[in-house]
């Protein structure tokens, strides 16, 4: 693993650091596929019978993809890459037979609530943040298989609140509506927590939790089914992504078109 990645496995609990702290632990392409390959690699090995997905610090989960990673995109066909792979990663994730819990305090944005949402077990502290503002950041969307999982975990009408109100929730109302199991006081009372819930998920019968975590994943994808290129192609293609981008990285404020 790189600086950015740490991983530790304890006891029979693997511990999967985003160490960019001084970034709000914002998400690089080699973040992402070294979090895919410890999941993949656990998976075959059952190294851990647990695995705690964490970000350093106490200011963020993490604060979704690094902005620099869009800098190189041209046009619509380079969010569908973008959006295939993040797809791919994050059903690398989900897939992963060994239970997965997110430990999340602070923000949890973009990339980092899709790497939350696919998790098993969310866990939060009670200043935590999370939402996916990209209506009045970058002006982009999500992946088809994105929404169906963030509709299948707080409601479709929730799910447009969220976005269209570029709105943010905290961990009070995350755990109202059912976006997290439990909420802590603070980080340090995260990190205990983590370790207990993982520990109770490795003492219990791993062919139960594993046929059981494939099975809802199955209904769930259901709901993901249909292709929606089309439309990641005019988010990512259109010049407000172009002039969002711009906006985020000279700190202003989006001048938003509608082309």
């Amino acid at each position: 693993m790189t600086e950015e990645l740490l991983y530790d496995a304890r006891d029979d609990i693997g511990w999967v650091t985003f160490n960019r702290p001084r970034a709000r632990n914002a998400l690089t392409f080699a973040m992402y596929e070294g979090l895919a390959e410890i999941c993949a690699r656990v998976g075959r090995t059952r190294e851990v019978k647990a695995l705690v997905v964490t970000g350093a610090g106490d200011k963020a989960f993490a604060a979704g993809t690094d902005i620099a990673q869009f800098q190189d995109f041209e046009g619509g066909d380079d969010g569908i890459a973008y959006e295939r792979k993040m797809d791919r990663i994050l059903e690398t994730v989900e897939r992963c037979p060994v239970p997965t819990v997110a430990a999340i305090a602070g923000f949890c944005t973009g990339g980092g609530a899709a790497i939350a949402a696919v998790c098993d077990l969310r866990l939060a502290t009670q200043n935590a943040q999370f939402g996916f503002p990209i209506a009045r950041t970058l002006g982009n969307c999500l992946s088809m298989a994105n929404y169906a999982r963030l509709a299948a975990l707080i409601g479709p009408q929730r799910v447009k609140e969220v976005i269209f109100l570029a709105r943010m929730i905290d961990g009070p109302t995350a755990l109202q509506i059912g976006l997290v199991s439990e909420l802590v006081a603070d980080a340090a009372a995260l990190q205990a927590r983590a370790q207990e819930v993982a520990r109770t998920l490795a003492g219990h019968a791993p062919i139960t939790l594993q046929v059981t975590k494939e099975a809802l994943r199955r209904l769930q994808a259901r709901l993901g089914d249909d292709d929606i290129d089309d439309l990641i192609r005019l988010a990512y293609g259109s010049a407000d992504f172009r002039e969002g981008m711009a906006a985020f990285l000279a700190k202003r404020t989006p001048k938003w078109s509608g082309t």
